[in-house]
């Protein structure tokens, strides 16, 4: 059983981190996340192995809803439950401070993603198109309550 913990962490910890993340053609860098943090209820979450960090979610306050912006586990470290983990732990903590809902964006091209928030208990809410299918950007809310 692959044993990993879960901990709040720093923007720098994200951007190092999301350098590993295939999926992520062009990273944001801290300068993007410190101006979407600032100001505004926050959470970054680290997901550690053997103190290596192979894993983050990052959300924050929007329009009053709780919008998780971004997220990856390092290719090594998938299949292990560690992208549902963060997902829950962030789930709690919004749960938590009031949010009665997460909301995300993904891309028609990151079909996991798609599958795993659907089996999670998110619902498509809406869908903007894009100059290509592969970038068309899909909408999606969780309800956070009882």
């Amino acid at each position: 059983m692959s044993v990993f913990s879960i901990r709040e962490g720093d923007i720098q910890e994200v951007v190092n981190l999301s350098k590993e993340i295939p999926e992520f053609i062009n990273p944001q860098g801290v300068e993007e996340y410190q101006k979407r943090l600032q100001n505004v209820p926050h959470l970054i979450l680290i997901a550690t192995k053997e103190r290596q960090n192979i894993g983050f979610k990052v959300g924050y306050e929007r329009d009053g809803e709780f919008y998780s912006w971004m997220g990856g586990v390092h290719p090594e470290f998938r299949k292990l439950g560690m992208a549902k983990a963060l997902a829950d732990a962030q789930a709690d903590w919004a749960k938590r401070y009031g949010y009665s809902s997460i909301t995300f964006k993904t891309r028609n091209q990151h079909k996991a993603m798609l599958v795993f928030a659907l089996k999670n208990g998110f619902n498509i809410i809406g869908f903007k198109e894009r100059e290509h299918i592969d970038v068309h950007r899909i909408l999606l809310r969780k309800s956070l309550k009882s």
